[in-house]
């Protein structure tokens, strides 16, 4: 019970549909299709749901059926006081992950867009406050400003955002709530005459690709792992109407109140292809580091870049960008090691040597360290196979 007509619902559908596959025995009915049947039973006739509960009808719906479900959304979601197991993104990750991100290009000043307040916003909410403590935490400032609810008041939202824009300290690196979020700041850019990115670098959440390249510029974004979301909400729910069925050595086994599954990649466009260094020794170092880091890139090589004692060079670069050289190399290194892990087949050893990894052992030990897990567990439950143990350790780590 989701809306379909949005991507990320579409992908929680398809991943358990996945699911429904591999257990065999599973019958599905999806989107608005599954509402029509639930609101005209009152005794539904199925024996699990899985939804999203930030529709009041909905919810005291699925509430007067009595049958087990288990909700999608964020974690800490308020759910219209409905307590039930949730599975969901973890928004204190996909906040890192933008700050990161933009702190990386160089940028000092922040701001958060978020969505306008309501029962179901919560995500939003819960996003931006993991946004404002981690840039809080690295030293730096952050303003915010949550749009407001658009019936009837369109044009006063966006000229409160153009407002808001004009405020703050440039350059400047924004992450928005959403895909669609950050379309309305790009947009507000373009009105009052602000480059991006070079002004304001800009990154949303969810990368919806049709969003994302219709932007102008194309849209930097968060892909969220729907597909593990639906994947996991379905396993959960198939414990909780058969938990005999998966008992493990007479044990029965867990189904957690809430859990947070990290987010897949950062897709990087032209949104956020900045380097907001006034230093431009240091801006060719990070630049030198983004085109051959894994292309056997050494601390050497960038000394001959910048043209000055290794030490100093480190010194420099970690006093400007936040953290060391070595730790720049490994995070463009690691991001290459998840995309080809997510995007192909190559064999481990192959994405090691692809990803500037000198072999797979050092390659499993830093992602295991970053992440988690092993890039071996990463793929089987990029692939829909969830292993509970490392998909726990996962959640953890966000």
């Amino acid at each position: 019970m989701v809306d379909i007509s949005e991507t990320f619902f579409r992908e929680i559908v398809a991943g358990a549909a996945q699911y429904a596959r591999e257990a065999g025995d599973w019958q599905l009915y999806a989107g608005q299709e599954a509402v029509d049947r639930l609101l005209e039973l009152h005794d539904c006739s199925g024996d699990g749901i899985i939804a999203y509960l930030n529709d009041e009808r909905i919810a005291k719906a699925v509430a007067k059926t009595g049958v087990f479900t288990v909700a999608v959304g964020s974690p800490g979601d308020a759910g219209m006081g409905f307590s039930v197991p949730r599975v969901g993104t973890d928004n204190g990750l996909v906040a890192h992950m933008a700050f990161d991100h933009l702190r990386e290009r160089g940028l000092t000043r922040f701001g958060y867009y978020g969505a306008a307040t309501a029962p179901a916003a919560h995500w939003s909410d819960s996003r931006g406050d993991a946004f404002e403590a981690r840039v809080a935490a690295a030293g730096y400032a952050c303003g915010r400003l949550t749009a407001l609810n658009p019936e009837g008041r369109l044009a006063v939202s966006r000229a409160k955002l153009c407002q808001w824009l004009t405020t703050l300290p440039k350059p400047v690196g924004i992450m928005a709530a959403s895909d669609c979020h950050a379309r309305h700041v790009l947009e507000a850019c373009r009105a009052l005459g602000l480059r991006v990115p070079h002004d304001v670098a800009v990154i949303g959440v969810d990368d919806d690709e049709l969003e994302c390249e219709l932007a102008m510029p194309p849209l930097t974004s968060i892909a969220q792992s729907a597909r593990r979301i639906g994947h996991e909400a379905a396993r959960l729910l198939d414990i909780l109407m058969r938990p005999a069925h998966f008992a493990l050595f007479g044990r029965e086994p867990i189904v957690p109140p809430e859990t947070a599954i990290p987010p897949a990649e950062i897709v990087a466009r032209a949104s956020t292809e900045t380097f907001a260094v006034a230093d431009q020794v240091i801006a060719r170092v990070i630049e030198a580091v983004r085109e051959r880091a894994c292309k056997g890139l050494t601390i050497a090589d960038l000394v001959a870049v910048a043209d000055m004692a290794r030490w100093k060079l480190e010194k420099r670069f970690k006093e400007i960008v936040g953290h060391s050289i070595h730790e720049d190399m490994v995070r463009v290194r690691l991001a290459e090691t998840r995309r080809l892990i997510r995007t192909t087949d190559l064999p481990l050893k192959v994405v090691a040597t692809r990803s500037g990894f000198h072999s797979v052992a050092y390659m499993t030990t830093v992602f295991r360290r970053s992440f988690g897990i092993t890039p071996a567990v990463f793929r089987r439950l990029e692939q829909g196979s969830v292993v509970r143990s490392a998909h726990a350790k996962a959640g953890r780590k966000g």
